[in-house]
């Protein structure tokens, strides 16, 4: 199936053409047939001579329903100009044929109607020559008079060539459907539809209503009156959700692959058409079904940011267009590039900001978006649209790599400083190196550690940071000489206090391997282990804490936890009796 807009000025034939192709009625409500003309959207299908299907969204033409035909047109791939014989060129086939061009849809065809009631000939020529002015370019033009049926076979040929230049639609992306209608079925409950782009849908399918974020699922499929369990773009379909009230969203809403889209009201683009000076301050931004006010902040000469009335789930690359509905008038073509767009609260940042814009087409560009956002995470990667490849630096936290090699180096100095600022403290704080780096997640801390610095029980130290403040090395140099002839004889806390080592000075000599620490105030040199190991085992075995202690010249409160420390290692075995024996020396 291909899924084709109806486009042209009011009373043009739009709906009389569709019906003749289709032999289907698009007017969907009385009022329409009473007044014969369309109000809403309509909707119609054939087969066309190769066997393929195509769907008409059948789009008002007066000016009174732009916003309805925008809503039809907004996610369509291609469209069918209409223009009838007798009348000609008219104000709504220069504000449709506008709208069209402002959303690049650059698929079509020209349809000059009612061939029966005056020369086409004028109508064709002035119609190819404004249609090639635009992003359909040159186009196939044919007349015809639904009421004769002449021109109807060549109109089907016509459609085929078309189909055939559509390009293949991207049936594994995520889903974003535009809703256009919204209604209740009897036994069946909420029914909501529109045309799927791209992607693929599927019963019993979870969804997200764009506007709440609430999920939702998929009770029901039909495309073309007929039930499907799985539909594919391109298609019109119309999907029944299950337990969802006919409240929950309407005309402009979405629905979506849960976690594949964001929801923004602010967003930076670029404009064809009118210049960004020119603009007034408020806007509508019509995109997809959707129609929402938008204040306009000029930025350059093309480009400007968009605050949107309520937010919408917009990606980088997305089509729109913005019109002033007081004066009639399309303002131009709106390319979005970027949906997280940073604050503009500084002097200048305005003018910096456009010259980033300036060289941005939309297009998402993954080393683009880490070279300005710096640190991003994945998922917001993708709900901007933009493709993730590659390895993250850690967890799902992408980073330019300029700026990423800019933070080691960073980190480096700021673990120094703290060195140098907290001498005794085992290394920088994860979180402290966090803040001071400005950073969002104490991971990506953590992965920035590389030789020489190293990272144990949440600090970041350097090799070359571990040797011993002076002060505190003289302190141990004068432990060690003191007690050079009785190694095992620890000092009291009095003596260690005297000798110039507190608590804080006694853990930074033992993180440095310059003492070993058995107890509270109970250390030894950091060879004690070794030396006291070869005297027991020199001892009979099994041999008992007293005679430990006499044959190492200590007192209790050392023999004790030095023992102790020993049967940790393996090095020595305690027995029933409490004796106990050297295993390995």
């Amino acid at each position: 199936m291909f899924v084709v807009a109806t486009a042209g000025h009011v009373d043009h034939g739009k709906s009389t053409l569709v019906r003749a192709l289709t032999g289907m009625e698009p007017d969907r409500w009385a009022e329409e047939r009473r007044r014969g003309m369309t109000i809403d959207l309509g909707f119609a299908w054939t087969t066309l001579p190769t066997g393929a299907t195509v769907a008409f969204v059948d789009v008002p033409g007066h000016e009174r329903f732009v916003p309805n035909m925008l809503a039809g047109v907004g996610p369509v791939p291609a469209a069918l100009v209409v223009v009838a014989a007798d009348e000609g060129w008219m104000p709504q086939s220069t504000e449709h044929l506008a709208a069209l061009d402002a959303l690049g849809v650059a698929y079509g065809l020209l349809v000059v109607t009612r061939a029966d009631l005056a020369d086409p000939g004028p109508a064709l020529a002035t119609g190819r020559q404004r249609v090639a002015a635009t992003s359909l370019g040159t186009v196939d033009a044919v007349a015809v008079s639904a009421v004769t049926g002449a021109g109807l076979p060549e109109l089907r040929t016509a459609l085929d060539r078309l189909a055939a230049r559509l390009p293949a639609p991207a049936v594994d992306a995520p889903v974003r459907l535009w809703v256009d209608r919204t209604f209740t079925v009897r036994g069946s409950g909420t029914v909501v539809t529109g045309t799927l782009g791209a992607g693929r849908l599927r019963v019993d399918d979870e969804l997200e209503i764009a506007g709440t974020g609430e999920p939702v699922r998929v009770r029901g499929l039909h495309s073309l009156g007929v039930a499907h369990a799985e539909v594919a773009a391109v298609a019109r379909v119309a999907v029944n959700l299950r337990g969802t009230p006919r409240d929950a969203l309407g005309r402009g809403d979405a629905l979506l692959t849960p976690g594949r889209f964001g929801r923004t009201d602010l967003l930076d683009v670029r404009l064809a058409g009118d210049p960004a000076a020119d603009l007034p301050a408020t806007l509508m931004l019509h995109v997809g079904s959707a129609a929402v006010a938008a204040r306009v902040r000029p930025l350059g000469p093309d480009t400007a940011r968009l605050r949107l009335a309520r937010p919408l789930p917009l990606l980088v690359g997305d089509r729109a267009l913005l019109r002033d509905p007081g004066r009639h008038h399309v303002a131009g073509g709106v390319t979005v590039l970027d949906v997280a767009p940073p604050p503009l609260s500084r002097r200048g940042a305005a003018a910096a900001r456009a010259t980033v814009l300036s060289l941005l087409d939309g297009r998402p560009d993954l080393p683009g978006e880490l070279r300005r956002r710096r640190l991003v995470r994945a998922g917001d990667l993708t709900r901007m649209g933009v493709p993730v490849h590659g390895r993250p630096v850690t967890g799902d936290w992408y980073a330019d790599p300029d700026h990423w090699r800019d933070l080691g180096d960073r980190l480096a100095r700021e673990v120094a400083r703290h060195a140098g600022a907290h001498p005794l403290e085992p290394g920088a704080p994860v979180e402290v190196l966090r803040q001071r780096l400005d950073l969002p997640d104490r991971a990506l801390v953590e992965a920035l550690v590389r030789p020489p610095l190293r990272l144990h029980a949440g600090r970041v130290t350097a090799t070359a940071g571990d040797a011993l403040p002076e002060p505190v090395a003289r302190a141990v140099a004068r432990l060690r000489a003191a007690y050079a002839e009785q190694p095992f004889r620890a000092p009291e806390a009095a003596h260690l206090a005297d000798l110039g080592l507190g608590p804080r000075e006694i853990g930074a000599a033992v993180r440095a391997g310059a003492l070993l620490k058995l107890a509270d105030n109970v250390v030894l040199p950091p060879g004690a282990v070794d030396d006291a190991l070869r005297v027991l085992a020199a001892l009979p075995q099994p041999f008992t804490l007293s005679a430990a202690r006499q044959a190492l010249g200590t007192t209790r409160r050392v023999a004790v936890p030095l023992l102790e420390l020993l049967d940790r290692r393996g090095a020595t075995r305690r027995l029933p009796d409490d004796a106990r024996v050297v295993v390995r020396s």
